[in-house]
C-alpha cells in the first residue's frame, strides 16, 4: 500500500514529506535524475545523493546500520518509486563510482543556495569573509588505507585523511574543501580552490598559508587576505616600492622572489588578551579597512574551528567508517556535502524566525533532522522539522567564569606563532626594488 506525503485522515504532514522538502530546495533539479532508464540500476543518482547525505547524519556507528536507516527513509520519502537496493556493497560501489561526476553539480547548487540563504550578510563591508583551515581526519586502520593515507599525527595513530576548507563566516556555511593524504599541503589545496572564490574575497588564514607564492596568486586573482605570521616570515621596511609609505608598510621578498616585485603588506599587531598576534593584510589603505576592522574580522576565523569542531564529535565524524581507501574519500566528501546541507536547511528556517544566519546551532539542526529520519512515516508533532529547525539556534548564555579544563592526554600543546623577523632594506635591495619598480612602469607605458 503506498503512503503519501500527508496522513489523509488529518491532512497534517509526515516527516519524511517535510524532510524531503527540506533537502529538495538546495539540490539541483537538473543533473540528478529520480529514474533511470536503465532497469538494472536501483540506485539512480537523486537517490544515491540522499542516501548518501542521509548516512553522513546517522548516528550508527556501522555503515550497514547507516544504510539500512537511511535507505528507510528514502523509500518513505518516495514510496511510488522502486525501492533501491539494500546491499552495502552495492551501494557503495555506486558512490564510489558516480561521486566525482555527480558532486560538481551538487557543490555548485549549495554555492548558489548559500549565497541566496545569506541575502544581506553575504558580505562584510566590500568583502566575502572566507576562513580557511585544515585537519586531520581519522580512518579505519587498514593495511589499506595506511598505504593510501598514511600517518601525519603523532605515533601510534590510526591512518588520516587531511581535509582543508573554505567556510563563509557570516553563516557557517562551507563554501569549498579538498583533501588528501595525512602529510598533504594544505597550501596546495588552498590554492587549488582560488579558482572557485567568491568575487572580491577576503581569506582570513593562520600562519600555515604565508607562502608568498599563495598570497601572490591571492592577489592575482582579485581578492584581499589578512594572515597571521610567526617567526618563520622575514619582512623589510623602507624599500621605497610603495608610491606612498607609512608606518604599517612592509614587504615580503624571499631571497629566490628577488626576481619579481615585492609584495606591498601592511603590518598590523593586535593583542587577544595572552600575547602580541601579528596580522599581515593586502588592504594598504587605513580609510578602507582599520586596524580594529581587521583585528574583528580575524577574530571571526575561530568560527572554521568550532566547525571542524562540529564535524567531528557533533556529527561523530573524528573516525570514517570504511575499511578501503576509495570509500574512505568519498566517505569524507559526503561528511562534509551534509554538513553544509544541514546548515543550510537550519539557516533559511532561522532567517524565517528573525535570527542573524551565523547562529545556527549544529547540535539542535541535527537533532531535529534525526529524529525526522527516525520517524519518516509518522505525522508531525510540534510544527514539525521546519519548526525545529527554526529553534536550531545557539544557547546565548554568558561565561561567568574561567571554562574548567582537564589536561586531556590527546590535547594539542603547539606554541602560538612568535613576531616576524623585521629589518630595514639593505641599499642593494634599495636599488634592485627600484630598478623593479622602473621597468614596471615602462611597461605599462609600452601597453
Amino acid at each position: 500500500m503506498k503512503r503519501s506525503g500527508t496522513d489523509r485522515s488529518t491532512g497534517r504532514a509526515c516527516y519524511h514529506d517535510q524532510l524531503l522538502k527540506a533537502i529538495g530546495r538546495h539540490l539541483p533539479h537538473r543533473g540528478l535524475p529520480l529514474i533511470s532508464d536503465d532497469r538494472r540500476v536501483r540506485w539512480t543518482d537523486r537517490l544515491l545523493v540522499i542516501a548518501a547525505i542521509l548516512m553522513s547524519w546517522c548516528a550508527a556507528a556501522a555503515q550497514q546500520d547507516a544504510l539500512d536507516e537511511a535507505r528507510e527513509a528514502v523509500v518513505a520519502m518516495y514510496p511510488s518509486r522502486r525501492r533501491p537496493g539494500r546491499t552495502l556493497t552495492g551501494f557503495l560501489a555506486g558512490l564510489v563510482d558516480r561521486t566525482a561526476r555527480v558532486l560538481v553539480i551538487v557543490v555548485r547548487a549549495l554555492r548558489q543556495a548559500s549565497q541566496e540563504a545569506a541575502g544581506p550578510y553575504w558580505r562584510v563591508g566590500l568583502w566575502v569573509l572566507l576562513s580557511v583551515d585544515g585537519s586531520r581526519v581519522e580512518c579505519p586502520r587498514t593495511a589499506a588505507n595506511e598505504a593510501a593515507f598514511g600517518c601525519g599525527g603523532k605515533k601510534k595513530t590510526t591512518p588520516q585523511q587531511w581535509v582543508t576548507t573554505l567556510f563563509h563566516v557570516a553563516t557557517g556555511l562551507i563554501w569549498d574543501w579538498r583533501r588528501g593524504r595525512a602529510d598533504a599541503a594544505e597550501r596546495t589545496h588552498l590554492r587549488e580552490m582560488l579558482v572557485g572564490l567568491p568575487d572580491r574575497t577576503m581569506l582570513l588564514a593562520d600562519a600555515g598559508f604565508t607562502g608568498f607564492e599563495l598570497l601572490r596568486s591571492v592577489l592575482a586573482g582579485g581578492h584581499q587576505f589578512i594572515v597571521r605570521v610567526g617567526s618563520n616570515v622575514r619582512l623589510l621596511r623602507k624599500l621605497g616600492y610603495a608610491l606612498k609609505e607609512h608606518d604599517g608598510i612592509v614587504y615580503l621578498w624571499p631571497q629566490d622572489q628577488r626576481d619579481g616585485e615585492p609584495l606591498i603588506l601592511r603590518l598590523v599587531v593586535i593583542n587577544d588578551g595572552r600575547r602580541a598576534v601579528y596580522l599581515l593584510t593586502s588592504v594598504l589603505d587605513e580609510k578602507l579597512l582599520s586596524d580594529r576592522e581587521i583585528a574583528s574580522m580575524y577574530a571571526l576565523r575561530w568560527d572554521i574551528e568550532v566547525m571542524y569542531r562540529s564535524l567531528k564529535q557533533t556529527m561523530g565524524k573524528r573516525k570514517m567508517r570504511s575499511d578501503a581507501p576509495e570509500q574512505a574519500r568519498v566517505e569524507l566528501d559526503w561528511a562534509m556535502v551534509g554538513l553544509w546541507l544541514l546548515g543550510l536547511m537550519a539557516v533559511e528556517q532561522i532567517g524565517q524566525a528573525g535570527y542573524l544566519p551565523g547562529c545556527w546551532s549544529v547540535a539542535k539542526a541535527l537533532r531535529a533532522v534525526r529524529q525526522a529520519m527516525r520517524r519518516p512515516g509518522a505525522v508531525t508533532t510540534g510544527g514539525g522539522l521546519f519548526s525545529q529547525l527554526s529553534r536550531a539556534i545557539k544557547d546565548r548564555y554568558v561565561r561567568h567564569g574561567a571554562k574548567a579544563a582537564r589536561n586531556w592526554p590527546r590535547k594539542k600543546t603547539e606554541r602560538p606563532p612568535g613576531a616576524p623577523k623585521i629589518r630595514m632594506a639593505k641599499r642593494a635591495e634599495i636599488r634592485k626594488a627600484q630598478r623593479l619598480f622602473a621597468e614596471k612602469a615602462a611597461n605599462l607605458l609600452v601597453a
